[in-house]
């Protein structure tokens, strides 16, 4: 009887630690390749930022959208890209992140209504 309780103990342990590794390597896989985009609840916003005076693109600019914690910074190239829960007036803010390496930029404002499932912006931002 000893043995049995010892043997049951340990399949116990054994499920235990086989379900924390089996958690562990879902969320390892998450943290690699993001969670799977909503079937027709997301849309994807892209673009590219440039300044207004020159039509060159800018750096560091922080495109975010309103009320949430969701942002992306542009990329040299002025890109940024990111899928946004589809709501009807998708409020995204361009604030100016890096103001010292690249120039100081207005901050600006826009609103997306008539959303379908992809988004492609230019924004001209002006220089402060």
């Amino acid at each position: 009887m000893v043995k049995n309780h010892f043997t049951m103990k340990r399949n116990v342990i054994r499920k235990i630690v086989g379900g924390i590794s089996f958690t562990s390597a879902l969320f390892v896989f998450q943290a690699c390749y993001g969670t799977p985009q909503d079937l027709g609840f997301d849309v994807l916003v892209e673009g590219q930022v440039k300044a207004k005076s020159t039509g060159l693109p800018i750096k560091g600019i922080r495109v975010a959208v309103a009320d949430q914690l969701q942002y992306e910074l542009t990329d040299s190239e002025g890109k940024f890209s990111f899928y946004a829960y589809k709501q009807e007036g998708l409020k995204l803010q361009f604030k100016d992140a890096d103001a010292a390496e690249n120039g100081v930029y207005l901050d600006k404002d826009t609103v997306l209504t008539g959303l379908s499932d992809r988004v492609s912006l230019e924004i001209l931002l002006e220089e402060h």
